[in-house]
């Protein structure tokens, strides 16, 4: 049976594992830099494509990193997966490799991502142009002039935003341009953008594909043929995944599913007392059904995820002492571990963004991110009223 016709669960644990002559079931570390032949035409056979094989690990060419990107394209349904150091490594190269003829981000991003495509990428003359997720009635203008590219979060940061992953890229695809939706929030276990349409699939797998805060790493999905123009920047960007961490995130992946679920059903506890409460002024989680993108989002997830973001009532001081009040909750950037995280997006993820920026994306002062993690609901419940009283 091929990979992608077993289960998640299944898929997360066996895809990709390389058996060694002592029998361990996991991948061995190859630490090794540079990897030796029995003669130059071995080599030659590696070096021009004509052989599978390891050569060189900072062109990902290494047994632990082949292990790990079998895994990962087994978990998104992908023909191919490149691994990197780092989520904006990853966007990094598929913007350079797909997006020059111009890029288009549709609603909220990471403010890295915001960061990048606005001031950086247009110093190197690749244009790039901005939508609100309620402004999608202007994406064909920008597909007229040329664009690529069409970039998205869906969930959305901090907003949890539900964007339609098929009808974006129906509409991008009638003019030749690719899509790559991160996938981040959601995790595979969650969404499948390329199912949905997708050209390309992007994560932080420092998040949710990793787990336990203790990796920084990302990750490309998509086709062999997309994929194969992102190759050369990855390699000399030298932005290449370490073998070590790639074991480490393979170990992580085999608990995706578990962790994930637990962390859905917490969340949606979490949402629905928090939108009750008198102290919260509105509560951002595409599992309550009165959140806009709900309808959407039951259409394209197989759950709605461990992000939620409360708006507290009053002003920003009144959010702070919320947030500095909390005990379970950690206050720190970064999300998708197994420990509870809380930030405001105001002072981590979005402060970069000018004020007048954030108000029009609609990220208040009073926002109050939270990653669900896998302690019991109970106690985040009990934490967060103790705060908020």
């Amino acid at each position: 049976m091929n990979d992608n016709n077993k289960g998640l669960s299944t898929r997360c644990i066996h895809a990709g594992e390389i058996t060694d002559a002592h029998g361990s079931p996991h991948t061995p570390i190859y630490t090794s830099t540079t990897f030796k032949f029995g003669s130059t035409a071995d080599l030659l056979d590696v070096v021009d494509g004509r052989k599978p094989g390891s050569l060189y690990t900072r062109y990902g060419l290494n047994p632990t990193i082949f292990s790990l990107e079998e895994k990962l394209a087994a978990l998104e349904g992908a023909e191919a997966a490149w691994a990197f150091s780092s989520g904006m490594a990853a966007e990094a190269a598929l913007f350079f490799a797909h997006g020059r003829k111009g890029i288009v981000c549709i609603g909220d991003a990471y403010g890295g991502t915001l960061e990048f495509l606005a001031s950086q990428l247009p110093e190197l003359g690749i244009p790039t142009y901005f939508l609100l997720g309620s402004e999608l009635d202007g994406l064909k203008t920008y597909l007229e002039t040329g664009a690529s590219l069409v970039f998205f979060e869906t969930p959305t940061n901090p907003t949890l935003e539900v964007l339609d992953i098929r009808k974006i890229s129906d509409t991008a695809h009638e003019y030749g341009a690719l899509v790559a939706v991160d996938n981040t929030f959601a995790s595979p276990a969650n969404q499948n953008p390329l199912a949905l349409g997708a050209d390309f699939v992007v994560h932080s797998a420092t998040k949710y594909l990793g787990g336990h805060s203790d990796l920084t790493a990302g990750a490309l999905m998509g086709s062999k043929h997309l994929l194969a123009a992102v190759w050369n920047w990855r390699k000399n960007l030298g932005t290449m995944i370490a073998p070590e961490t790639a074991s480490l995130l393979a170990r992580s992946l085999r608990t995706l599913v578990v962790r994930v679920a637990r962390q859905n059903a917490t969340a949606q506890i979490v949402a629905e007392v928090m939108a009750r409460h008198p102290r919260v002024a509105r509560v951002f989680y595409p599992g309550l059904p009165d959140f806009p993108g709900h309808a959407v989002a039951k259409s394209q997830m197989q759950g709605f995820g461990g992000m939620l973001t409360l708006e507290v009532k009053g002003g920003y001081e009144d959010a702070v002492r919320m947030v500095d009040k909390l005990t379970l909750f950690a206050i720190a950037p970064s999300l998708g571990g197994v420990e509870s995280l809380v930030t405001m997006p105001v002072t981590t993820t979005h402060h970069g963004l000018a004020p007048d920026e954030r108000a029009r994306r609609g990220i208040s002062d009073t926002m109050v991110r939270l990653s669900i993690g896998l302690e019991d609901a109970a106690d985040l419940i009990a934490d967060l009223e103790q705060a908020l009283g």
